[in-house]
């Protein structure tokens, strides 16, 4: 594999509570466990390395025992980070309540990872073959959305760029929003993601729309439907809706940051598209029977876990491609 991702995002430390379900307003739960594990961008890149890239890290760690965790947690993996540590604050937190269901709920509290400047970022090249990632959460704090815009833009015209918007996608101001959009390589959001962009519709509607009048330099779109598995649309008008694959979800924390980061190291080794979408449902698939943000599987436990599927008859199998107007 050729290149490395460069993730220009964040990571925070993430206190996960499990829970039978979420206390009513002014009530108080017990948690069944707890655990303090990294997350935020981690988990995106922890999927990306699993699947064999290299991974470095562009955002911003703190100077306190949040950011010294992240980085214990980063070397771990082998994922170096290429800026200083901020010497004013320390990394950020947030709260995952995790239900029976397996549904999470979230508190943040931002840190360190909130704050880019171009000075910042400075130490930060990227060399042919490379990809770009960030995120929604980077570019909806105040302190760092202008100069990571303006960062996004000065890149390589051939570096790809791949973009989620994330949740608090709302958060982000429309001008910012549309110039990132403007270069993005590869957009990966779920359907509410894409209806805030776009406006209402399905996810063929929405993926169309996306490419035709928000991602004018994209080679295509995904829009994850989490169990449902995802629909992709190339600019060259072929399509495929690719189902996913029947699991007993135990946490669905970090599934779509999974799907992400495997679709980005399939691509970055030069699997087709629609092959690449299947590979990131698989991944998605084994990380919500998993405990965990970072839970993203490896390379060869992804192959097996295909070879099963394509043995016993498992759902996952694609629609026929087709191109549309």
């Amino acid at each position: 594999m050729s290149g490395r991702l460069v993730h220009i995002g964040s990571a925070v430390v993430d206190y996960v509570y499990r829970i039978d379900a979420l206390p009513a307003p002014g009530t108080e739960k017990t948690a069944s466990s707890f655990a303090q594990v990294a997350g935020g961008g981690f988990n995106m890149m922890v999927a990306a390395t699993r699947t064999g890239m290299t991974v470095v890290f562009g955002g911003q760690l703190g100077s306190g025992p949040n950011g010294d965790f992240l980085r214990a947690a980063f070397a771990a993996e082998g994922i170096d980070t290429l800026t200083p540590p901020s010497l004013v604050m320390d990394s950020g937190n947030c709260v995952a309540m995790i239900s029976s269901d397996a549904e999470r709920t979230f508190v943040s509290w931002p840190g360190a990872e909130s704050v880019l400047s171009l000075a910042m970022m400075a130490p930060i090249s990227v060399a042919p073959g490379d990809w770009v990632f960030t995120s929604g959460y980077t570019l909806s704090y105040p302190h760092s959305r202008d100069a990571l815009t303006d960062w996004i833009e000065a890149l390589p015209p051939q570096t790809p760029f791949v973009f989620d918007p994330t949740p608090i996608i709302s958060d982000i101001p429309r001008a910012i929003l549309s110039r990132v959009l403007g270069r993005t390589t590869w957009l990966s959001c779920n359907a509410t993601e894409a209806a805030e962009i776009a406006g209402p519709g399905d996810a063929e509607s929405l993926a169309a729309r996306l490419l035709a009048e928000h991602c004018p330099q994209a080679a295509g779109v995904v829009i994850r439907s989490a169990a449902k598995g995802c629909h992709i649309r190339l600019a060259d008008g072929m399509a495929q809706t690719i189902a996913g694959f029947k699991v007993d979800a135990i946490d669905t924390n970090g599934a779509g940051d999974t799907h992400i980061g495997a679709f980005v190291g399939a691509l970055a080794r030069s699997v087709p598209p629609f092959e690449a979408a299947r590979y990131a449902n698989a991944a998605a698939a084994i990380s919500v029977t998993r405990h965990g943000g970072s839970s993203a599987p490896t390379d060869a436990e992804i192959q097996t876990f295909l070879s099963q599927a394509a043995a016993t008859g498992t759902p996952g199998q694609t629609k026929k491609a087709h191109q549309t107007a």
